[in-house]
């Protein structure tokens, strides 16, 4: 009995300190004189052996005010925190073991085979969506990234394609019958292409990269890519969603490439973070990627170094009356931006505002940014949009600094 107590006795004793040793501070600093808020990247591998845990054991993360919050950890062994940080100030954070309460998200993408396997992805900014292989086997030529505006935080793209889909039998049926005016009813209060009070589908993206696809450049053509292949969710939610993508080999220049994209979108963010690389290139190549610039308006472009902005009129200016902003950004000093225009201004579509990467060599891989704002959302005019882009450059120029300390 004595020796049992005692026993008991020592492991009460050494539970505050074991405790205290499992106990991980993350401290984000801002080097900037501007506000920030986004999420910062810390060693997962490295919080786990500070806590002494196997990898991806449950957590908690606290914040100064002793509020848990949610985190990701991602494919590639980071941990994700969404972190504000006044000018010049710190933010800190604390990570214990334990369950964390469960948290809604705010990211989310996947495959819709019901809709010829697009794959759809949105965070709290916006909603996009590129092509897969069962479009491409009916002939349409669509190829490039495609946008659906929103102007809620709320995840909605699920709820668009179940609205939209369910009831689209029923409009053809009513069409088939002669019943036209039951059919447009039905489908103006179930259609994505109709805002219904949380944002659309009214981006045109047709024979074009859309707003952000990659592409080769052929003596100053474009190479349009295809619809993928492959692909695979890495990350989804609840603050990061993360793609691969594979896309069908092709002859170029006496090589075959097949091209490969990572892509990903965070929370808060208007700009999706995509890197491209081409397998079997022997030479340089030149990569570029872009917007679309429609017909109806083919003024409203803004092209500098290494960014090109466009506030497209969407595919009804006259009945929609608001912009959708789009633009694409290359974070390197040896680009170029150029406009490259379509011949016949076909399929209503003026040309391309792109920016190239000109000699990218073999096995290099590009990374850049594009995206999106609407403005009956979150940029309500173009200037509003360029200070977006400001903004990126200079948190990509100026990055939050993290430091992991055990406690």
């Amino acid at each position: 009995m004595k020796k049992i107590t005692i026993s008991l006795l020592l492991a009460f004793l050494l539970v505050p300190f074991t405790l205290c040793a499992q106990q991980v501070t993350i401290t984000v600093s801002n080097p900037s004189d501007d506000p920030r808020q986004e999420l910062v990247e810390v060693d997962a591998n490295l919080v786990f052996m500070y806590l002494g845990l196997s990898e991806g054991s449950p957590i908690r993360v606290i914040n100064a005010v002793r509020q848990e919050v949610p985190y990701q950890l991602t494919h590639n062994k980071h941990l994700l925190i969404d972190a504000s940080v006044r000018p010049h100030g710190e933010a800190r954070f604390t990570i214990v073991p334990g369950q964390p309460r469960p948290f809604t998200p705010v990211v989310y993408g996947r495959q819709y085979p019901e809709r010829v396997d697009d794959i759809a992805w949105e965070n709290d900014r916006g909603a996009y969506r590129l092509y897969g292989p069962a479009l491409q086997r009916s002939g349409e030529r669509a190829f490039g990234n495609d946008v659906w505006t929103k102007n809620t935080p709320d995840l909605v793209v699920e709820q668009r394609y179940a609205l939209e889909l369910s009831n689209h039998a029923a409009i053809v049926a009513l069409r088939e019958a002669g019943n036209t005016a039951a059919a447009d009813s039905l489908e103006e209060l179930t259609t994505y292409h109709f805002d219904h009070g949380y944002g659309l589908d009214c981006y045109k993206v047709g024979p074009s990269l859309g707003c952000g696809a990659p592409a080769l450049m052929d003596d100053g053509k474009i190479v349009f890519p295809y619809c993928y292949t492959q692909y695979e969710i890495l990350d989804n939610g609840p603050l990061r969603f993360t793609v691969s993508l594979t896309y069908e080999t092709k002859d170029f220049n006496g090589d075959k490439l097949t091209e490969h994209r990572l892509l990903s979108l965070d929370k808060g963010s208007n700009f999706n973070r995509q890197t491209v690389w081409y397998e079997g290139a022997t030479k340089p190549i030149d990569v570029a990627s872009g917007v679309v610039i429609h017909n109806e308006d083919t003024t409203s472009v803004l092209m500098e170094n290494n960014f090109v902005l466009y506030a497209d009129p969407t595919d009804n200016p006259n009945g929609q009356n608001f912009q959708i902003y789009v633009g694409v950004v290359f974070p390197y000093d040896s680009v170029e931006t150029l406009r490259v225009p379509n011949e016949g201004a076909a399929n209503g579509i003026n040309g391309h505002a792109l920016v190239v990467r000109r000699g990218v060599q073999p096995g290099e891989k590009v990374t850049y940014y594009w995206g999106s704002a609407w403005s009956k959302y979150d940029c309500r005019n173009f200037l509003e949009w360029m200070v977006r882009v400001t903004a990126l450059y200079q948190h990509l120029d100026n990055p939050l600094k993290v430091v992991v300390e055990k406690k």
